[in-house]
């Protein structure tokens, strides 16, 4: 597995929504409902976690959206250790950003002597 993606607020999102049910399919609009992110922001963020090997996606079969008389749906899951390396990913971040603030008051704030 490569290197995480940045964990960006839109990202966290995006992992945490997966993460709600980790081993379940989702489809891009249904991950865009649950939080508010636009499609623009979404799939990128999507690509990236399957480029870092958290996330695995694939076409739902022609025949079942044909019937349905919808667009063609790509669906995206977590990998087998994705799940894992995603709520490890989460946890350091929330750790990180505990400290943030008390590191914050070390440093000298511009204007300040």
């Amino acid at each position: 597995m490569t290197m995480g993606p940045r964990l960006t607020a839109q990202t966290v999102a995006v992992v945490r929504a997966l993460l709600t049910e980790p081993t379940r399919a989702r489809w891009g609009r249904d991950i865009a409902a649950e939080t508010g992110l636009k499609s623009g922001s979404l799939h990128p963020i999507l690509a990236r976690l399957e480029q870092a090997g958290w996330v695995e996606s694939y076409w739902e079969d022609p025949v079942e959206h044909e019937d349905a008389g919808r667009p063609r749906r790509r669906y995206y899951r977590f990998t087998p250790d994705g799940a894992v390396t995603a709520r490890l990913a989460l946890a350091d971040a929330s750790r990180s950003a505990a400290r943030a603030p008390a590191l914050n008051r070390l440093r000298p704030q511009p204007g300040c002597q």
